[in-house]
């Protein structure tokens, strides 16, 4: 029941949603940027997380020069200023 409910929600996403990160560029950038919370360059990272400097919807690339480690409380607020930003933004396509 519970794979069912997630297959229909990534059936449902709205096809202009966050593109994923590519996980070789994330790999990459983790080899160059360990964590910051245990100086490793693989497993858990602990309070961090990687995420996009650019969002993909302000043109920012998916490669590992656009990668960045927020707190999680940081990625929070990131979030949801992106979120404000890329509905903006993609509502000024549309109009376009």
């Amino acid at each position: 029941m519970l794979t069912l409910a997630a297959a229909f929600l990534v059936l449902a996403s709205p096809s202009d949603a966050r593109p994923h990160r590519s996980l070789a560029a994330v790999a990459e950038f983790r080899q160059h940027s360990p964590c910051p919370a245990t100086g490793r360059p693989a497993g858990a990272c602990p309070g961090y997380v990687v995420d996009y400097v650019v969002p993909p919807c302000a043109e920012g690339d998916n490669s590992p020069d656009n990668l960045q480690w927020l707190t999680l409380a940081q990625a929070r607020d990131n979030g949801n200023w992106e979120r404000e930003y890329c509905r903006f933004h993609r509502v000024r396509q549309r109009s376009a």
